[in-house]
């Protein structure tokens, strides 16, 4: 394992976010994280932050010196408001870290993409999360790794009602995901978190995707 890496993430305060950050914190194999955020987070002598108001305005020298990039970036339709808004989350700002990342010549890039990414899709949401795969695919990337979780399970910073009962039903139902049903079993975001750092540590170039099952099976005490 590399020792003293830097690794970039952004979306750090979301769901999954959260526990990267934590994770990569306390992980011997970081002496550098930087964070692009839109608002500061609690300071950490590991922690460098890039505050910006739009993700637009991502520096392309947030990369210098990066071995890893943590992207987990991500939002709903009532949030985003609109289908326009909704695809520059999920798919430009990611795309535009992607194309950063590759000119800064970082070796891994880690996308956390959802269950049912297909460019081809009918449905909107499931669409836009395969087009963001395939573009950065295309990239080529020394590593590209991506998981794709089901409903994840954890506490949100902000309240989605649909999620949150969603969750609230899921969980006492999750044993019963079994068989056929293993791979829509729901997955606590922490699990998810330490797939992706897991596999930072590894270095096998080439696309590797992480379906739910594998996911679960790939998460400490699974």
């Amino acid at each position: 394992m590399e020792q003293t890496k830097h690794a970039v993430l952004l979306g750090a305060t979301g769901l999954i976010g959260r526990h990267v950050l934590e994770r990569l914190l306390a992980s011997p194999a970081y002496d550098t994280v930087t964070a692009v955020v839109r608002k500061p987070l609690t300071e950490h002598p590991k922690l460098r932050q890039i505050v910006l108001e739009h993700f637009d305005a991502m520096p392309a020298d947030a990369f210098e010196g990066a071995e890893d990039v943590f992207c987990a970036l991500g939002t709903t339709m009532k949030q985003a408001r609109t289908r326009e808004k909704f695809r520059q989350v999920d798919h430009d700002y990611p795309l535009a870290a992607a194309e950063r990342a590759k000119a800064a010549g970082v070796k891994r890039y880690l996308l956390v993409s959802a269950m049912g990414a297909d460019p081809a899709s009918k449905i909107f949401y499931n669409r836009v999360k395969g087009e963001t795969e395939a573009d950065i695919r295309a990239l080529q990337i020394p590593m590209l790794t991506i998981v794709r979780p089901s409903l994840l399970l954890g506490q949100r910073e902000r309240l989605r009602l649909g999620e949150t009962f969603a969750e609230w039903l899921s969980r006492p139902l999750s044993p019963l995901f079994r068989g056929p049903l293993f791979k829509y079993r729901p997955i606590e975001a922490a699990a998810v978190a330490a797939v992706l750092v897991r596999a930072a540590q590894m270095y096998t170039p080439g696309t590797h995707v992480y379906e739910n099952d594998q996911l679960h099976r790939m998460a400490p005490n699974s």
